[in-house]
């Protein structure tokens, strides 16, 4: 996804806000002037965070807020697998609830609230514009062998693991796999939190190789790269795998919250809106 004037700008001013040095903002600004049009935010926030290295050492540590996160939702786990067993349609209502997740993302959100994160459970009901992909979700996992979830963010991850067991349940000829990020990077889901959550009991893990917000598939180890060529069928969850990952020519599903103006600017919808879409 090309990243736009204003896309650029904010980009921008999130490093500003960090610091005043001008030499550390002049790098910034150059990496920005003289990006690729191939170029991803996800990609820009990486090459940031190693001038940030450079002049300032290791950024913040999200260790703690990670472990909050997984815990908050672990502690959920069985109340949302119940009223998710409920439901007319498991798979359904726990393809919803993984995109309310979503909301756990300390890149594209100026405040997490654990609160608000929490009312918006409050609707996980498929909307009718979802229904038309899901369907085709329904279609190609049946005629599929190999699934891949692309993973986003720490606490989402538990939303995640419900989500494949039903998917599990209903068509347990899938193989699934799992990709999570190869390094600490913001609240995003590494090997570790994939463990610790027990996503690794619903899926084989593997790593992107990287520790950046998003999936660029020049980056990747071999491994990650021999599994997203054989998935038959791939879920990306969040703003940064859909900047990332679209327009490469992949066939991809995409799930996440539209949390800043380029998404609801994109998508025309209110902020926190939920999409399902799909890349053919």
């Amino acid at each position: 996804m090309r990243i736009s004037e204003s896309c650029a700008a904010c980009l921008y001013d999130k490093q500003a806000k960090r610091t005043e040095n001008t030499e550390y903002l002049a790098e910034i600004r150059k990496l920005l002037d003289e990006r690729k049009e191939t170029d991803t935010s996800p990609y820009m926030v990486y090459l940031f965070r190693k001038v940030y290295m450079k002049y300032f050492g290791a950024g913040a540590d999200y260790t703690e807020i990670k472990k909050q996160y997984n815990d908050l939702v672990l502690g959920m786990e069985e109340k949302l697998r119940d009223e998710i067993r409920k439901d007319a349609d498991p798979l359904a209502r726990a393809l919803i609830m993984a995109r309310v997740g979503n909301y756990i993302d300390f890149g594209a959100m100026n405040h997490v609230d654990p609160q608000q994160f929490l009312e918006l459970f409050s609707d996980t009901e498929m909307r009718e514009d979802d229904i038309p992909v899901y369907r085709s979700f329904l279609e190609q996992c049946a005629a599929g062998s190999n699934f891949l979830l692309v993973c986003d963010n720490c606490g989402e991850i538990v939303l995640d693991k419900l989500m494949l067991e039903q998917l599990k349940l209903r068509f347990p000829h899938l193989q699934i796999k799992a990709l999570v990020r190869g390094g600490e990077v913001l609240n995003d889901a590494t090997m570790e939190d994939a463990v610790y959550t027990g996503l690794d009991q619903v899926a084989d893990i593997v790593t992107n190789g990287e520790a950046i917000s998003g999936t660029i598939y020049e980056m990747m180890p071999e491994e990650a790269k021999r599994v997203m060529d054989e998935a038959d069928i791939i879920l990306a969850k969040g703003q940064g795998n859909y900047e990332s990952m679209s327009g490469q020519g992949r066939h991809v599903f995409y799930e996440f919250l539209c949390k800043c103006d380029l998404f609801t600017g994109r998508f025309q919808v209110p902020r926190l809106t939920g999409i399902l879409i799909e890349e053919k």
